[in-house]
């Protein structure tokens, strides 16, 4: 019996599986997170996006490539944002994919410049416009109602001095370009063999731009003065009359600091659970643990209002002689925990998770708080932020534009205090400290609370999840002002820049390619009908 000669049947790739792929890119698009605290791999930062990368470049066709670029933006969003399922539960999945969905554009950029054999000077522009895909994606899920600029890949280097050096001339938006620059170059380097030369140079490239960067940067100006500034983190405090018991730790953990002569206590987030100018016997009561420690407390309001409709989130300034008037209200409120967006069609999800009840009110400026100087010490002006309104570069680089000698955000992560949210929010008082050059006071109710000075460095103790104290940080002052907070967000309108060149050389690119030919007519046969093939 003969047996036919044919090809043999090649083995099926588990990458070939549309199911299999997708749950690749799923777990290639989640792989950054690592580089965040917790665990704070930093250093993977620099190369967690090369499978993503290379799964991309390898996709069969544009709509494979979108496909993966969702998929892998969803795992990463997923992943960043886990610990947001106690409160979201199965909706953060829904979350996570429309969000996702901001990375279609950037695989098919990806695919574009480094699909099939990309000679050398495709992949070399690769290397400019895929960081600069990846830095416009940043920046539309910047917005607050998109759930603002957490888990920023540059904010993962927040305790990388050559990398906040950085962020002082270009803000966190240079830092991300660098990081994403070095992943396209790694896998470049990988997987396109002849464009190995422009990949090493890339690389070379970035490192001398750090190192002159290092070398060259203006630092912050430091000229002698220091600040002695209090941080009360009373730890966790729930079930019944949570507030008021929380009130009388506070206040009892300050009462230490007497003869510790701070020229600042600050209070986390939430701190005061009543309005003072309702509630005058807290106010008399804060008034006098001024007098007792001999320094302005600056608390946090989160009440009903006395004197405007709604619920608001304020940091109040208390002297010796009760409220100085100095008062800011929150104005960027955290999407689902302090309002729920398009609540009447979205409202189901407080049924579901632990969406706000009643949407917070929002603030219309920012304030700069002016502190009273005395034969003992010189005035200080303060620049208040309330939670994740420090992820925001812009609203320090305003602050320290208007003045702020020093930083100071009230946050509370009591919900979260086993997950990874705690110390990667304290981490980013690091960036913002190094990018405007002002110290900054990151003060929590139940930690991490943390403080870094006019680099970016840390100082003195961070206050775990697990402390119920009092601590004093003497912080250096700083003058000058740095590039990123002269020149703003040039980082961001340079990736901008890049994108519509790309996009207008890629549109000049197909006007001028010729058209293709119209098909032959078909052979007819004698009888004027068309031929059979194969006949």
């Amino acid at each position: 019996m003969r047996i036919p000669v044919g090809r043999r049947e090649q083995p099926r790739r588990p990458l070939s599986s549309p199911w299999w792929r997708g749950a690749a890119a799923v777990a290639a698009g989640a792989l950054p997170a690592l580089a965040f605290p917790d665990p704070g791999l930093w250093w993977f930062a620099f190369v967690a996006l090369v499978p993503w990368l290379l799964l991309v470049r390898t996709a069969a066709s544009a709509r494979r490539a979108a496909l993966d670029g969702w998929l892998g933006g969803t795992g990463f969003m997923l992943a960043v944002h886990h610990w947001l399922m106690p409160s979201l539960h199965v909706f953060i999945v829904v979350l996570a994919a429309l969000l996702g969905l901001l990375w279609a554009p950037w695989g098919l950029l990806v695919h574009r410049v480094l699909g099939g054999r990309p000679r050398a000077g495709r992949a070399a522009v690769a290397v400019a416009v895929v960081p600069s895909g990846w830095l416009a994606i940043e920046l539309v899920r910047s917005w607050e109602g998109l759930g603002g600029p957490w888990g920023l890949l540059g904010a993962s280097q927040w305790q990388v001095p050559p990398a906040l050096r950085l962020a002082s001339l270009g803000g966190v938006w240079l830092v991300t370009l660098l990081v994403v620059a070095v992943n396209t170059a790694v896998a470049v380097l990988v997987a396109v063999p002849p464009a190995r030369i422009p990949a090493v140079a890339a690389l070379c490239g970035c490192a001398l731009a750090v190192g002159a960067v290092w070398l060259w940067a203006p630092r912050p100006d430091r000229p002698g003065g220091v600040v002695r500034v209090a941080v009360v983190q009373p730890g966790v405090v729930n079930g019944l009359g949570g507030a008021e018991r929380r009130f009388a730790l506070s206040e009892e953990l300050t009462r230490r600091l007497a003869g510790q002569r701070p020229d600042l206590v600050v209070w986390g987030e939430s701190s005061v659970g009543a309005d003072l100018a309702a509630r005058r016997d807290l106010a008399a009561r804060l008034a006098a643990l001024s007098r007792e420690v001999g320094a302005e407390v600056l608390v946090n309001v989160d009440a009903r209002r006395s004197d405007r409709p709604g619920i608001f989130k304020s940091s109040v300034l208390v002297g010796p002689g009760g409220p100085t008037g100095d008062r800011y209200d929150k104005m960027r409120l955290v999407p689902f925990g302090e309002y729920v967006p398009f609540r009447s069609v979205l409202g189901w999800v407080t049924s579901v998770g632990e969406a706000a009840g009643e949407d917070r009110m929002r603030g219309g400026r920012q304030v700069v708080m002016a502190l009273p100087a005395d034969a003992d010490r010189p005035g200080l002006r303060v620049g208040p932020l309330v939670c994740f309104e420090s992820a925001f570069p812009d609203m320090s680089r305003s602050l320290a534009g208007s003045g702020a000698e020093l930083l100071v955000a009230q946050s509370a992560t009591s919900t979260f205090q086993d997950s990874w949210a705690p110390a990667q929010h304290a981490s980013l008082a690091a960036l913002r400290a190094a990018e405007t050059g002002r110290p900054m006071v990151h003060a929590t109710l139940t930690g991490v609370s943390a403080v870094h000075g006019p680099d970016g460095e840390p100082l003195g103790p961070r206050l775990g999840t697990d402390e119920s104290t009092a601590a004093v940080y003497e912080i250096p002052l700083a003058r000058g002002t740095t590039p990123y907070v002269r020149f703003g967000d040039w980082a961001v309108y340079g990736a901008l820049a890049v994108l519509v060149v790309f996009c207008g050389a890629e549109g000049l690119r197909a006007l001028r390619r010729p058209a293709p030919a119209p098909p032959a007519p078909p052979a007819r046969t004698a009888r004027g009908s068309p031929a059979r093939r194969g006949r």
